[in-house]
């Protein structure tokens, strides 16, 4: 990889942000289209000083994820309408002129990437949807249902929270103890219960989940979950973490670079980054 004066800064911001796949995926890309930049992994001690330094020293974009999705909001310039919608951003887009001080512009590519995903095996348009958990994952996974025309039930750990989003979202609150009475066709996970070292955890009774169609589960580590496991022996389909991962960031890099995101590279760098980390 060449490093001059010319060279693109791109990024993620995240506390902690050691485990983030993102740059693997995001150097692969630029390595494999031959742009001269650099995607690099931040953890700032400071939200606001960490941003002042994002925008002083020339990033081009950045990827956002916990704990800031939200924080960053009340220090940028623009924010897209959807990720006000959403209330949460994952993608920050430096615009940059001579005369000017950088414009920085907030949006959330989540959706986009938990959509397709599930797309790829399933209609969404139609379906009902449970979603566990009611965190920034949850609330730009059920906005990305409810537009593209499912209905989403909402069930957390917490109560309260699930119920204020289910209200934010147009959805509807399930309480967990409710679950085994629940008729839905796709159940998504959006919390991190199951990610490694607690891979043995699961985040619904498995003796439920034979009557979802397709089980989703947000956790890419490991990239076979115990919930997408027992679901896949209970024959339902499955979608893995890395798949929503993947398109989000694919989004992401179309916006900032606008090439096309090259994705066959991008999910095997992915795949390899997660094997290695398996056997090391």
């Amino acid at each position: 990889m060449k490093i001059d004066g010319q060279t693109q800064l791109f990024g993620i911001i995240g506390d902690p942000v050691e485990h983030s796949l993102s740059p693997v995926m995001h150097n692969a890309a630029l390595r494999h289209l031959g742009l001269n930049g650099v995607y690099i992994p931040m953890r700032p001690d400071n939200l606001a000083d960490g941003f002042r330094g994002l925008r002083s020293l020339g990033f081009i974009g950045v990827s956002v994820t916990v704990p800031f999705k939200v924080a960053v909001m009340e220090h940028l310039d623009e924010i897209d309408p959807v990720a006000l919608q959403i209330g949460a951003v994952n993608t920050l887009i430096f615009t940059r002129t001579e005369a000017a001080t950088p414009v920085c512009r907030g949006v959330n590519t989540d959706w986009l990437g938990s959509n397709r995903a599930l797309a790829e095996v399933i209609q969404i348009a139609g379906r009902t949807v449970l979603i566990l958990g009611a965190g920034g994952a949850a609330r730009a996974v059920g906005f990305g249902l409810i537009e593209a025309g499912a209905k989403i039930l909402i069930s957390n750990r917490t109560a309260e929270k699930a119920q204020t989003l289910a209200a934010q979202l147009g959805g509807t609150f399930v309480p967990m103890d409710a679950l085994p009475a629940i008729q839905a066709d796709i159940l998504i996970n959006t919390t991190s219960v199951g990610m490694t070292p607690h891979d043995q955890e699961i985040p619904i009774d498995p003796e439920l989940l034979s009557r979802f169609a397709v089980v989703m589960d947000i956790v890419y580590a490991p990239l076979e979950t115990r919930l997408l496991r027992e679901a896949r022996a209970r024959g339902c389909q499955t979608v893995d973490g890395l798949q929503m991962l993947h398109y989000q960031g694919a989004e992401q890099f179309i916006l900032w670079t606008g090439h096309r995101a090259p994705h066959t590279v991008m999910r095997q760098a992915l795949i390899k980054a997660l094997t290695a980390r398996k056997t090391s």
